[in-house]
């Protein structure tokens, strides 16, 4: 079954990579396993990876943070240039002014902030799939998304292609806190509600991606 996976960068490193030693993960390695063990006649065509370049001065590693987000990105490509897209969305950081936390709530009274929001990456998922279903690109789409701003984008494909399988992998560890999105599920044919310590840690990139010159490796802090 031709398969294309729709990873929501954002909501996998918060529900599985921070904190954690398996930032440097093989993203095609992991769902092509979690893939075979629902259905072994998955074929994985193509992982889109949604995400967005970190800003250094809000990030807690700065610079560091942004050249290993491009490090790891850069390992990505050159481990699977033809299987793997990374598309890009954007960080906005603005001002705010939101209500104090008092009660009862005073919409007079409030607290000025800045607020830092990740941008297109729920859009850029639903079109990408949307489009890739319309021009029958694969047989089965998998979002791995915890996001209830994707339940439109599900319900327009399950009812304008109801012969499209529709999976959905909740981006969070096993015997997490974070609760599951079951809106997500109601559109889906299946629902696999965690990733699993054991799978993300045996699916790591090398420590050293090969490349014609310098090998790219591993952030030392990760």
């Amino acid at each position: 079954m031709k398969t294309i996976c729709y990873v929501d960068g954002y909501n996998m490193y918060y529900g599985c990579l921070k904190n954690s030693p398996d930032k440097w993960l093989d993203i095609k390695k992991l769902f092509d396993g979690i893939l075979h063990i629902q259905n072994p006649e998955s074929q994985l065509l193509k992982v889109k990876f949604f995400t967005a370049p970190i800003k250094a001065n809000v990030a807690s590693h700065g610079t560091k943070a942004q050249a290993s987000q491009q490090t790891y990105h850069n390992a990505l490509k050159k481990m699977y240039p033809e299987c793997l897209e990374i598309i890009n969305g954007y960080y906005s950081l603005e001002k705010a002014t939101p209500l104090k936390y008092i009660t009862p709530p005073d919409k007079a009274q409030r607290e000025a902030i800045w607020k830092l929001e990740e941008k297109q990456t729920d859009v850029n998922i639903a079109i990408t799939a949307y489009r890739d279903i319309a021009k029958q690109k694969a047989e089965q789409l998998v979002f791995v998304s915890n996001d209830t701003d994707l339940v439109p984008a599900l319900a327009a494909i399950r009812e304008d292609y109801p012969d499209t399988k529709i999976g959905v992998i909740i981006p969070i560890r096993e015997n997490s806190a974070r609760p599951n999105n079951k809106q997500l599920s109601q559109y889906a044919d299946w629902t696999r509600n965690h990733i699993k310590d054991s799978e993300l840690s045996a699916s790591h990139l090398p420590d050293k991606v090969p490349t014609h010159k310098k090998p790219i490796r591993k952030p030392d802090y990760w």
